[in-house]
């Protein structure tokens, strides 16, 4: 396999949380939350990770200064997921390899999991796999749709799931490997025409399964790891998830 880059999605404000900081320099257990994934990143064998910054966007990168396989783009205007992603074309276009999007924000990513999801990229050599969980409280999180022979269809946005697909416990993590090429590609199809009027990273593999080609999901990921910040209520939770609480 060529060595993989890790494009970390870090533009966003903390607003629910109540802070003026960029949301991944929110701290917990007294780090930036963003550490944590540049740690389990750099664990899982990634050694060049793209941040995508925005809001206060000199903050993060001050933060992050001391880290050597660290390097910046600027999304000027935070349209959505798919849109920060856009925002790193320049630097996926010389890239040749297995390309990880995860968000900054999930401070209880794991080792463990990046290794597993490279792993199975390499093993298949698939346009895009996804790790996913099981969770049975899924609530707020997309569904993962699969056909009776397991085969994945695509994700559900939990606002769009019928009664039937909210019992689905298996859920999005937002963990993706896509082959490089197959997510350029893809990026030029997906569109903003929804409720935000943004772009959502989460709408490629869909283009890529409409293409016909091999998108997976792997259900790898510890439920742990969906624990989220989005607010100061959830920054403990985390906190006592890190502690052995959970």
């Amino acid at each position: 396999m060529s060595e993989p880059l890790a494009v970390v999605l870090a533009a966003g404000k903390g607003t629910r949380m109540k802070s003026d900081l960029p949301k991944v320099l929110v701290e917990v257990c007294e780090r930036p939350m963003i550490e944590y994934v540049l740690d389990a990143l750099a664990a899982g064998g990634v050694r060049r990770i793209v941040v995508v910054v925005g809001y206060r966007a000199e903050l993060v990168r001050d933060a992050l200064h001391d880290r050597p396989a660290v390097e910046f783009v600027l999304q000027t205007e935070q349209l959505g997921t798919g849109h920060a992603v856009m925002a790193s074309r320049e630097v996926l276009e010389g890239h040749d390899g297995p390309v990880l999007v995860v968000t900054g924000d999930s401070p209880m990513m794991r080792a463990e999991s990046v290794e597993a999801l490279l792993a199975e990229f390499d093993r298949h050599d698939a346009a895009c796999i996804l790790g996913t969980a099981h969770r049975k409280d899924a609530d707020g999180l997309g569904r993962i749709r699969r056909d009776a022979e397991g085969h994945f269809l695509g994700i559900v946005e939990e606002k769009d799931c019928t009664p039937q697909q909210r019992l689905i416990t298996e859920v999005n993590m937002s963990y993706y490997v896509f082959d490089c090429r197959e997510l350029l590609q893809s990026l030029g199809h997906i569109r903003d025409d929804n409720a935000q009027g943004e772009y959502y990273v989460t709408d490629c593999p869909g283009v890529l399964i409409a293409q016909g080609k091999d998108v997976r999901a792997l259900d790898v990921l510890d439920p742990v790891e969906s624990l989220g910040v989005n607010t100061i209520e959830e920054i403990a939770v985390v906190e006592a998830a890190m502690r052995g609480g959970l």
